[in-house]
């Protein structure tokens, strides 16, 4: 299994948008995150510089939101959808997709697995994935 270091991710990132707009050649992981890279201008500038990104501390006491976090997140519930992994999540996001939009259907998405995990970690126990569908469902059904 590969577990990638939170340095490994940012460089990932911060090399996946210099790529974009050096016009290089990209992965298929790489295009997928320079689209959703694209959606969040906000994220750019701290995208730009690996170096800065790589000291950079997104702390909760620190108050700004982890744009290599939110990105992951992204990636995640993409490579859940098209695989349909949890069992469940593909049609659950395309309800919340026709009502939302794919975008802020994927915010809506990361809170219910926010929670998932959260409520995982907290408890000490496996991730509850039909809670986590069924927030999704929910989502859809507002």
């Amino acid at each position: 299994m590969f577990t990638p270091s939170s340095h490994d991710v940012r460089r990932f990132f911060c090399d996946a948008l210099r790529k974009q707009r050096n016009n290089e050649i990209l992965t298929p992981m790489d295009a997928i995150a320079a689209d959703w890279i694209v959606q969040h201008p906000e994220y750019h500038d701290q995208l730009g510089d690996v170096d800065a990104a790589i000291a950079r501390d997104y702390s909760v006491e620190g108050g700004q939101a982890n744009p290599f976090l939110h990105l992951s997140m992204h990636l995640s519930i993409a490579e859940q959808v098209s695989v349909d992994q949890p069992r469940g999540i593909k049609a659950a996001h395309d309800l919340l997709v026709a009502k939302r939009g794919e975008h802020d259907a994927h915010h809506e998405i990361m809170e219910c697995l926010g929670e998932m995990i959260w409520a995982s970690q907290r408890n000490g126990v496996p991730p509850d994935t039909e809670a986590y569908i069924e927030c999704v469902r929910l989502r859809a059904a507002r």
